[in-house]
This record gives structure tokens, C-alpha cells and sequence, in this order.
């Protein structure tokens, strides 16, 4: 249906007014008619075409009777060349057809209409219905827009949206409007802007950026509205004759699954790594992936790279590229994501924790995202976010900050999973679960730290008669399996550490969808370490779950276990629990540069992946 406009038309005086293509003029005559009128009838110029309603049963000719209902929609299908160069008159007439007086109307017909991309299929369409909402899913409709935190700057480093030239961002600002040499429409405070009307059939081409993220206090959703006003008595505001809006949606930051396929692997070059980085040098080179080296001069020492980002991305159909989310822990990598991630198609995005106690929680290795799953019939095509937090009823305890919690919730396309981590020194989940792909069932395995698997091969070795071998063989860690498993204290902490991932196990098969079939138990024993605010566990020998994954080959931490037939017994189950799946498990020693230090490969290294092949908007919310 077309979009009407009411408009009064006046025997006493010429009425003026501007037409828009598209509409319709609706006009009651019988309200501007002189006393006595009883018929009317309508003359026009060519190019201006009416209808009269409702029409008179049985009577065709004119004059038209005139009843208190008669209405008169008035169209035009050619923009105007000059002001005022169309004419429409209504003429009334009294009992016996004599003329009472004429209703002049000039009209100037314009060509106005706000256009974006609704139906997302990344071309401008004109006047398509949905464009002045937003609906999710495979049938839905609403443009898109990303928010402009890349930098193509070349003498300073900035996020796009930072610039001075194009605009600043304030706390609540959330999108600029511009035409092509920058000149700011809406923004930098600017709620409102008159814009030229070019005539005939020229476009106005205007462009925008977003500028914030969905978050807590935003919901993605802007909208654009366009104004057409005319000027009405002297001394008095003009008048409404035509509004068009649109409605976008800013993509949300995504993060990517192991699943995905690799495309850069991050590790840090320390004075002490030297082995262990050739050994992913050699990995990546082999698996045929780029490897980005943050050399000493940039992480001065910290070697956490895992925890200090997080690669994510966003999405339109016009335009995709990789976003970097840089935690608020803020160690001395705190400035490697920005002055050397940062740059053209590389977006940047940060939370401050202005209020808020930053905690080990806040790291990145204690933010994951499982593969696409299906749970009680619904859909998570990108997966679901998975943060760990304290106990649900602790009183104390450390947590995420909430800034940190908001923004993730506010995305909405992986929705958060909270687990169980603050059991655990460090308190991340990758410490005690990871995922990898699989060829078979959901087309992954969920990958759990069990220290029960852990002593099921101990005592096993230990009823084979392999009691004396050693674990940490030729380090001074070195311990026998008989005093592994006679360990009572240590026995009695990893039943703790057992009860606390049976919790999130749980958690994982009700949010994900999960079976047992799911879920691998990876053999790793922990043990408790006393600190002033109570008793956390670590890994006791290299945690072999916190591995990099790259497709078919994984990076495992080597556990340096006893020795069966000269081979790692440790070694040897994980490769039979994995190797079925395609996967080639490649041990690479991180011992003193990481799991001394309380990390393992995981937590010193961070992958880049290719984005989903899905639409984030297609997500049926």
C-alpha cells in the first residue's frame, strides 16, 4: 500500500504544496466546501492523475456528488522540472449546478526515499517495504552495519571511529552519517542535519560507521530517519509532508571455534622459549599456516598471549574483517594488540574494568567458544561463548568483570555458557577442557581434564608392575608411580578437582547438547596449592587439554611420563583416545617456559581463524 498524505485544499486562496513520488494525496473536499455545495468536479495537468472515492452507484459522468466521505487521491509519476509546474482545481457546484468556487492546488513533485540493504543480499535496493525494521533469521530483513574500528591511518595509530577528520567518539555516540569527502551529516553530537535535495533522478549517496558495539546499554539497533518539511504561515514551524526511515543492526563481534580453519598462529619470543618456539615454528611451518613472532621489545617479557587477546571477527554482506578483543588484564603485552594488530580490514575492541577489581578471570585463556551446536531443538550455528566465573553461591571469590560479562551477553549470537574456574590457581577454562574437530557425530569431541583417568593409568602401571618407573624422568621432579599413587594428599585433592569438573561437565552436556560419546578424558592429575585466600589447584605435570589446534594436528604439551617399552605411557593413551578421530598428536616440551610458570602451550600461544561461513544474521533469536 502506498504511504497517504491528508492535505486540505482552500477555495479562498492557492494551495501549495510537494509531492514524493510514491505516495498518495488524500483530500477531503467535502471539508473545504462552500455552504450549499452539492456536487464538484476535478480538472488537472497531464501529469497529475486522481481518483475520486467512493464512486457515485450507477453514475459515471461529472460533476461528482458530493458527500460528507468523498475523497479525492491525487498521484504523480514524473519529478517536477520547475516549482509549482503542476496544477490540480476542484471545482464545487450548488443545487442547480451553478459555480460556487475553485479549490486551486499547485504541486512540485519530488523523488525522496532512504534506501540501505534490507534484504542483505549487499546491494541498495529502492523503497524495499522492510526497510524501517529489523527481524533475525533466514527470512528476516534489516540492514546491517560494522562498526568502523579498523585504522587506515598512516601517521598515527588510531581506530577509524577515533579520527578527529571523520569523527570522535563520545560515550554515548553510536553512529556517524557522511557523504564521500567526510563531511559529517549526523554525528559528533549532531542529532539532526538539513541535506540538499539534488532534483531529477540524482542520488544523494551517503555513508555511515558505527562507532559502539552492542553492549549492556545498547542494543545494536540504530535507526535513521529522514524528514521532508514545507513551510507553513509566517511566525510559524514548518510543517510534516513526508518522513522514511531505516533501521540497522551492528554486527556483533564472533568469536571462532577450533573447528574453523587456521589462518595466523601467535606466539611470543622470550629469552627462555628458544626450544619450545622452534617447536611451534616447526608445527605451523608444517601445517602450512603463517606465524606471527611478538618479539621481547613488544611483550617485554609476557608471554601470555593467549590471555591477553582474543581473536574474533565481524560480518556484513558487504564487507567482513578480523577484530581483536584485548582483555583488561593489561600485562606488559597491553600494547602489542593495538600497535601491532591494529591496521586496514584489522579491527580493535577493549573494556576498561573502570570500577571493577581485574582478576586472573579476566584473562583470555579463561574465554572459549564451543563449535556449532543444537540444544532441545535450538539452534547455535556459531556456538556458544564459554567463560569461567566463581561458584554460583559463593559469597566470595573471584569473577569476570562485568563489563567484561556485559559486552559478551550483549553480542547475542553465542550466547555465554558461566562455568566453574575459580577452583583453579589461574582460573581459566582452558586449563581443564578444550575442543577438537571430529569426523563423526556433532563433528567434534569436547576434551576434559580427569584426574580419574589420570589414576587408572597410574594404578595400572603400578599392577603391571611398572611401580618404580618415574614420572619426570631425568628431571629433578622426578617421582616414582608407587609414590604417585600412594600420595593420599594428592589423592585427596584430585577428588576435589574431579568434583569440580564433573560440575561443568555437567553444565557443558545440558548447555551444549552432549552425550558421554561427546566427551574424551584426557589422563592429567592436579595438585593444591595454599594461598591467602584459600586452596586452588594446578597441574601437577604438563596439562595435555590446554593445546593449540591447528585442523588435524594438535600441539599437546608432553607430560613427561613414566616410561613403557620406551615410549610415554601418558603420551600413549592420549594419542589412542585421539588419533581415531584423524587427529596427529604432536608432544611439544613446554615445561620450564610455561608449566613452570603455570601455563602450558594454550596459554602462550593464540590462533587466528578463518570466520564462519554463516550469516550471524540468519541466527533465528
Amino acid at each position: 500500500m502506498m504511504p497517504q498524505r491528508s492535505l486540505t485544499i482552500d477555495t479562498d486562496k492557492t494551495t501549495r504544496t510537494t509531492y514524493v513520488l510514491g505516495t498518495q494525496l488524500t483530500v477531503n473536499v467535502n471539508r473545504c466546501a462552500p455552504p450549499l455545495a452539492k456536487s464538484f468536479s476535478v480538472k488537472c495537468t497531464p501529469n497529475v492523475y486522481y481518483k475520486v472515492t467512493p464512486q457515485a452507484s450507477g453514475r459515471s459522468a461529472v460533476p461528482y456528488p458530493l458527500t460528507t466521505n468523498s475523497i479525492l487521491i491525487v498521484t504523480m509519476d514524473t519529478v517536477s522540472e520547475t516549482a509549482n509546474d503542476s496544477k490540480l482545481s476542484v471545482r464545487y457546484y450548488g443545487e442547480k449546478t451553478e459555480s460556487l468556487g475553485d479549490a486551486v492546488l499547485h504541486l512540485t513533485a519530488v523523488e525522496i526515499s532512504l534506501d540501505v540493504d534490507a534484504d542483505r543480499d549487499g546491494v541498495i535496493e529502492k523503497n524495499n517495504p522492510n526497510k524501517g525494521s529489523w527481524k533475525w533469521g533466514p527470512k528476516g530483513h534489516g540492514a546491517i552495519l560494522l562498526v568502523n574500528c579498523d585504522s587506515e591511518t598512516k601517521y598515527s595509530k588510531k581506530v577509524d571511529s577515533e579520527v578527529e577528520e571523520i569523527s570522535k567518539v563520545s560515550e554515548y555516540q553510536l553512529l556517524n552519517l557522511f557523504l564521500k569527502d567526510y563531511m559529517i551529516v549526523v554525528g559528533r553530537g549532531k542529532l539532526t542535519q538539513e541535506v540538499p535535495y539534488l532534483g531529477g533522478k540524482s542520488e544523494l549517496e551517503l555513508f555511515a560507521e558505527g562507532l559502539r558495539f552492542p553492549d549492556k546499554d545498547f542494543d545494536g539497533l540504530i535507526t535513521i530517519n529522514l524528514s521532508l518539511t514545507e513551510p507553513s504561515a509566517k511566525g510559524f514551524p514548518e510543517s510534516p509532508v513526508f518522513t522514511d526511515r531505516v533501521v540497522f543492526h551492528i554486527s556483533p563481534w564472533i568469536m571462532t571455534p577450533n573447528t574453523l580453519k587456521p589462518v595466523e598462529v601467535y606466539v611470543c619470543s622470550t629469552k627462555d622459549n628458544t626450544t619450545f618456539l622452534n617447536s611451534i615454528e616447526n608445527l605451523v611451518d608444517r601445517c602450512g599456516y603463517k606465524l606471527k613472532i611478538c618479539y621481547e621489545y613488544m611483550n617485554r617479557g609476557d608471554r601470555w598471549i593467549q590471555d591477553e587477546i582474543e581473536f574474533g571477527y565481524i560480518d556484513s554482506p558487504h564487507h567482513r574483517f578480523p577484530v581483536v578483543l584485548d582483555s583488561p588484564r593489561d600485562g606488559d603485552l597491553q600494547e602489542f594488540p593495538y600497535n601491532s594488530i591494529l591496521g586496514p580490514d584489522f579491527g580493535y575492541v577493549t573494556r576498561y574494568a573502570l570500577n571493577e577489581k581485574v582478576t586472573s578471570l579476566d584473562s583470555f585463556g579463561n574465554l572459549e567458544v564451543s563449535p556449532p551446536v543444537t540444544v532441545n531443538g535450538k539452534n547455535y550455528p556459531l556456538g556458544r561463548i564459554i567463560i569461567g566465573v566463581a561458584f554460583p553461591t559463593a559469597t566470595r571469590g573471584r569473577n569476570m568483570t562485568k563489563v567484561v560479562q556485559d559486552f559478551l551477553w550483549a553480542q547475542k549470537v553465542q550466547e555465554p555458557i558461566a562455568l566453574y574456574s575459580d577452583w583453579l590457581v589461574v582460573g581459566h577454562v582452558d586449563e581443564f577442557m578444550t575442543f577438537v574437530p571430529a569426523p563423526d557425530r556433532k563433528k567434534f569431541r569436547l576434551l576434559l581434564a580427569s584426574p580419574d583417568a589420570g589414576y587408572k593409568i597410574f594404578k595400572s602401571l603400578e599392577k603391571q608392575g611398572y611401580g618404580k618407573e618415574k614420572m619426570f624422568p631425568g628431571l629433578p621432579e622426578a617421582i616414582t608411580v608407587n609414590e604417585i599413587v600412594n600420595d593420599t594428599k594428592l589423592q585427596a585433592g584430585n577428588r576435589y578437582v574431579q568434583n569440580c569438573i564433573d560440575w561443568n561437565r555437567d553444565v557443558l552436556k545440558k548447555e551444549l547438547g552432549l552425550e558421554e560419546e561427546d566427551i574424551i578424558d584426557l589422563p592429567i592429575l592436579f595438585k593444591m596449592i595454599e594461598e591467602k585466600s584459600g586452596t586452588r589447584a594446578v597441574a601437577y605435570y604438563p596439562d595435555m587439554v590446554n593445546m593449540i589446534v591447528l585442523g588435524d594436528q594438535l600441539g599437546i604439551p608432553k607430560p613427561f611420563g613414566p616410561q613403557v617399552n620406551g615410549k610415554c605411557a601418558l603420551e600413549t593413551e592420549v594419542s589412542s583416545l585421539l588419533e581415531p578421530l584423524g587427529l596427529k598428536c604432536n608432544f611439544i616440551d613446554d615445561f620450564a617456559p610455561y608449566h613452570k610458570l603455570l601455563g602450558e602451550i594454550h596459554c602462550g600461544s593464540n590462533v587466528r581463524r578463518e570466520p564462519s561461513p554463516f550469516k550471524w544474521w540468519n541466527v533465528e533469536l
